[in-house]
């Protein structure tokens, strides 16, 4: 079967279906529904379809798209009518996640699978609540127990859902932490003496400048070095000594 002929196919399962679907997925469906052809289609032929797709619906006469979320390949509508469709959802649409469910969802994302607990140490706060309302959001699953640590605690993981909330595909296209770090970093700032619009401080720094440079440059008297002729200044004491210091013998 030609290209052509199951891109229709191909459009109808994604649209009626209720999540995402891989590529194996939408091939072993369309094999399914064409178990009498001989020759079966391909994941290749599957994935030149899908581009296709893509590509048609890209252009601009379309107000949704195919895109890679959520583990799969699914129909979302394109960012400019986000708010025409938000009036059909309400307040529950609309509705963002507080700060404290942002900061336990985030750490979820990078370190798990993880305990309550270890989110609680990273934290520095109780989390029982966040991570109550990811549960319900079902943007975060719990995906086992740490069998290490004593009590056996639950241990939680990121959802399909949480992949669709973001539009990534896999937790792969989360950013890297040195991503986020380094568009954090700022150069310090260099002040330079000509930078001041106040000339009074510019000339005041000028002046001190060359003082201190004048100061360096001046050779310093023998008594400010203590370079002094210990030589001479020991026959001057003794010359003194001879004249004034020595009494005659009378006896």
């Amino acid at each position: 079967m030609e290209i052509s002929q199951i891109i229709p196919h191909i459009e109808a399962l994604i649209f009626a279906s209720d999540k995402a679907l891989s590529v194996n997925d939408v091939t072993e469906l369309i094999n399914n529904a064409f178990g009498f052809l001989e020759e079966r289609i391909t994941v290749d032929q599957v994935e030149s379809a899908l581009n296709g797709i893509q590509e048609k619906y890209a252009t601009e006469f379309y107000p949704f798209e195919l895109k890679q979320s959520g583990g799969g390949w699914q129909f979302l509508t394109k960012p400019d009518f986000h708010k025409t469709i938000a009036q059909l959802n309400g307040d529950k649409f609309l509705k963002r996640l507080s700060n404290a469910a942002l900061e336990s969802l985030a750490i979820i994302a990078y370190k798990q699978p993880i305990t309550k607990g270890e989110v609680e140490a990273i934290r520095g706060v109780n989390s029982d609540y966040s991570i109550q309302k990811l549960l319900e959001k079902e943007l975060i699953v719990i995906s086992g127990r740490n069998e290490l640590l004593p009590g056996k605690p639950l241990v939680y993981s990121t959802s399909k859902t949480f992949m669709d909330y973001f539009g990534i595909n896999s937790t792969d296209d989360l950013p890297k932490i040195k991503e986020v770090l380094a568009d954090q970093i700022v150069e310090a700032t260099v002040i330079k003496p000509e930078d001041f619009t106040d000339n009074s401080v510019y000339e005041q720094v000028s002046i001190e400048s060359a003082e201190e440079r004048e100061a360096e440059e001046t050779p310093n008297l023998p008594e400010e070095t203590n370079d002094i002729d210990t030589e001479s200044t020991e026959e001057e004491d003794a010359n003194a000594s001879d004249e004034g210091g020595n009494l005659p013998n009378n006896n």
